[in-house]
Order: C-alpha cells, then structure tokens, then sequence
C-alpha cells in the first residue's frame, strides 16, 4: 500500500542514509524522460522540505536541461535488502553551479568528489512509500571507482574546456556548463 507524506521526517532520512544508490528522473515538453542511477555519498537530506544531490559529469546533462526548462523531479530509493521498500521524493529541482550563490552553502553539506559539474537543489512537494515486494534481493560489492578515478586524472583546464562545449541536451534544450573543475587536491 502506498503513503503519501508532506515532508521527510526522521524514518525517511534513516532509510535514505542506507541506501547504496538512488535514481533521478526528470522530464521536460518535446524531451525525451531521464532516468539516471546515482552511486556514490551523494544525496543530503537537509532539511523536511529539501533535499540535493552531488552531480558528477557523465555521459549527458539531461537533468540539468530539464530542470531550467520544467523543474520536475522524482528521486527513488529501494531497498534490496529488508524490510522491502520503496521511497520516491517528488518535487522541483534547480541545478547548483560552483559560481552560483547558492554554493557555498549547499556544497558544505557534501565532500566534493574530482569531477563534481553541480548540486541539485530539489524543493521537496511530496513523499510517496510503497511495499517494494517486486524489488529483488542484492547485494552490494562495492561502490565502482572508475567515474571518480577518470575525473581525478583529467587536466583542470583541458576538462573546463570541454564542459564549455557542452551546452546542449539531447534533445538540444540549453544547459549551463560548470566553469570550475574539482580535483583531488580542491
């Protein structure tokens, strides 16, 4: 059975903190949907009613495009240990840069990984649970090094340069490039 819930209270923070991974969708008019899977220490409760996340670059910035054009964003956490459950975080998200105002603030929240692009800032609307029988049983490994890894060895200003040219989503809707890269010793 599904429960709806206007903002995270405590249960909710404690199931998320355990959660090895989550996933993001987002949507925008005339786009295709996004759904991408998240690793890595990358999500924060920071208060009922918001919530961020870590961004590190990656193959696209399909989230990013369509926050500026539509704002829509749903954040789903399951479990694949016990007790079987399903969390999604329904709300707006706005995309953090590092030149943004918002920063400082949002950034001290994590620590930030070679390859951070951008923190989304999600305003939070709604929470849904749900039973997450259908979900099966894993196990995590561990978490994959390989994206920090790539990141840690760029050159700063050959990864700035290349983040410049990446102003568009793949449907061609605009997206704002960081402007600052963050290795292993920033």
């Amino acid at each position: 059975m599904a429960e709806f819930f206007d903002a995270l209270d405590e249960k909710h923070r404690d199931f998320i903190a355990q959660q090895p991974m989550f996933f993001v969708a987002t949507a925008a008019e005339g786009a295709r949907i996004n759904l991408s899977p998240k690793g890595y220490d990358a999500f924060r409760v920071i208060a009922p009613d918001r919530a961020a996340y870590l961004d590190l670059g990656g193959s696209g910035n399909e989230t990013h495009a369509h926050a500026i054009a539509d704002g829509r964003i749903t954040v789903m956490f399951c479990n694949f240990a016990n007790p079987a459950l399903i969390l999604r975080i329904y709300g707006r998200a706005m995309p953090v840069l590092p030149d943004d105002a918002k920063w400082e603030e949002l950034s001290a929240h994590f620590e930030l990984l070679p390859g951070t692009r951008q923190i989304f800032d999600i305003a939070v609307e709604s929470i849904q649970t749900s039973c997450g029988y259908g979900v099966p049983y894993m196990e995590l490994k561990g978490e994959r090094s390989t994206l920090v890894k790539y990141h840690a060895r760029a050159d700063a200003d050959a990864w700035t340069e290349k983040m410049k040219g990446r102003t568009k989503s793949i449907d061609g809707l605009p997206v704002t490039p960081p402007t600052r890269y963050f290795g292993p010793d920033s």
